[in-house]
């Protein structure tokens, strides 16, 4: 039983990747700690749960990663996805600080898989980790309880009081009941608010409506909205989010990763007027997987479709759920509840604009179209070979970009221009800092380790002096 009358050093609110690291790092410098998780120790970890890598800089291979990758690739990547829309100091921060990540993670019991093949592209630029996100939040709360660290489950933070530049204290709900607790420096992890629907309802109206949320149901943002009330300045765009395409069939909330379907670049995508209406083969999908969640937001009833053939079939992770699949493009139509005449139009029309080039999955091949609008850049090939088949899609959200703004020592600051004197932030809370558009394999999770790292440190620092 928790002594609620006990005044900690370092509270963290949240139990994700970017809260256990920053507990884990203030209990390091010395700190007392709790943490306070709003979900139930069987589903404890947020997002975190459902990752499976991080983006980490590095100068050479290792026995998990190949090649090289410099901080000025690692930045001009970041720079290309964000269209420009991200804070260059804290983005470089993040990438520096990827390098020493990676050993302090591993003493933490965090294990890594060898770099992996195929279509991900990911072997040089990301780290995977053994059995998944699962495994490494199971790793930080095993290490939190060596170390000595509080942890309350079930515990939802209502509202952080700030009274001229301080937080005084934190009113919480535990397992029903109401309680105060008190500390000394608090931080801030407990993710955006993509699991409000009437939130999101206010930039997306009713298309809302008709979103997954990938990943956690507790993501509320009530913290992020209390804190917000309270004059903590903002950064990220409210309307700017991970979002990705996911199969229509999956749960509203908490599917996770196995939801998402990676067939977009060797597909055609048309919505439900069987009208394309972007670039399939844009760039690597790593690079812009995250872009597809919101542009079938964009389209009537928030669904789309990825149509491909038999050669295609082999290239990608199956989706959990059954593919849809016809002997004719007709066939396949009727199933998806499509208009067959418009259907075989628009594959008439891509085939006919696909040009002749070499096509290969590992690189951007230039196998393009001609002569049609949207085009498509890279791997390009007729549809043409029965059975044909299609996967239904919706946009999985998977964590919001507005939050709160920081500096480079995770030190939240107020509307005033002054910092919060005890507060600090790290992981979706404060990632809109750096991502202010568009997103990155593997990105969040650098963000959150690093971020959590630099505000364990300084929350304990504050607090013992």
């Amino acid at each position: 039983m928790l002594d609620f009358s006990r005044t900690y050093d370092v509270l963290v609110v949240g139990g994700g990747n970017a809260a256990m690291c920053a507990a884990i790092m203030a209990r390091a410098k010395g700190a007392s700690v709790l943490v306070l998780e709003h979900a139930g120790q069987s589903f404890r970890g947020g997002n975190s749960r459902h990752t499976r890598n991080l983006r980490v800089m590095h100068e050479e291979p290792t026995s998990q990663l190949v090649g090289s990758y410099l901080e000025e690739e690692f930045w001009e990547d970041l720079k290309r996805v964000t269209n420009g829309h991200t804070d260059e100091h804290l983005a470089r921060v993040t990438i520096r600080g990827t390098t020493s990540a990676v050993s302090w993670m591993s003493q933490c019991g965090v294990r890594f898989q060898p770099s992996l093949t195929g279509t991900l592209s990911l072997s040089r630029t990301n780290l995977f980790f053994l059995g998944g996100g699962r495994a490494l939040v199971n790793a930080y709360y095993a290490t939190a309880q060596r170390m000595g660290i509080d942890i309350l489950y079930d515990s939802e933070v209502e509202a952080l009081e700030i009274d001229h530049d301080v937080v005084r204290s934190a009113t919480i709900t535990w397992r029903g009941f109401p309680a105060t607790v008190k500390a000394k420096t608090f931080v801030a992890a407990s993710g955006g608010f993509q699991a409000n629907i009437d939130w999101l309802r206010q930039y997306w109206g009713d298309a809302a409506d008709n979103f997954s949320i990938r990943g956690t149901p507790y993501a509320q943002g009530k913290i992020l909205r209390n804190l917000l009330d309270q004059g903590v300045a903002s950064a990220g765009d409210p309307t700017q989010c991970h979002a990705v395409a996911v199969d229509a069939r999956a749960p509203k909330f908490d599917g996770g990763i196995v939801t998402r379907l990676d067939s977009i670049p060797f597909s055609i995508v048309v919505n439900r007027d069987a009208e394309r209406f972007y670039d399939e083969g844009e760039d690597f999908w790593p690079r812009r997987y995250a872009i597809w969640g919101w542009l079938i937001a964009k389209q009537p009833g928030q669904i789309a479709y990825s149509i491909f053939d038999s050669k295609s079939a082999e290239l990608f992770m199956p989706s959990v759920f059954p593919v849809i699949e016809a002997p004719t493009i007709s066939d396949l139509a009727a199933k998806l509840g499509l208009d067959a005449s418009r259907l075989n139009a628009t594959i008439d029309n891509y085939n006919s604009a696909v040009q002749k080039a070499d096509f290969n999955p590992q690189i951007l091949d230039h196998c393009a179209t001609q002569g049609i609008t949207p085009p498509k850049t890279h791997w390009a090939r007729k549809i043409d070979t029965p059975p044909y088949r299609a996967y239904p899609l919706r946009p999985g959200i998977t964590f919001t970009y507005l939050g709160v703004k920081v500096t480079d020592r995770a030190q939240v600051l107020m509307n005033s221009g002054r910092t919060a004197k005890n507060l600090f932030a790290s992981g979706e809370i404060m990632a809109g800092n750096i991502l202010g558009r568009g997103y990155m394999a593997g990105f969040g999770m650098s963000i959150g380790t690093v971020f959590g790292r630099i505000a364990g440190e300084e929350a304990a620092a504050h607090a013992l002096n």
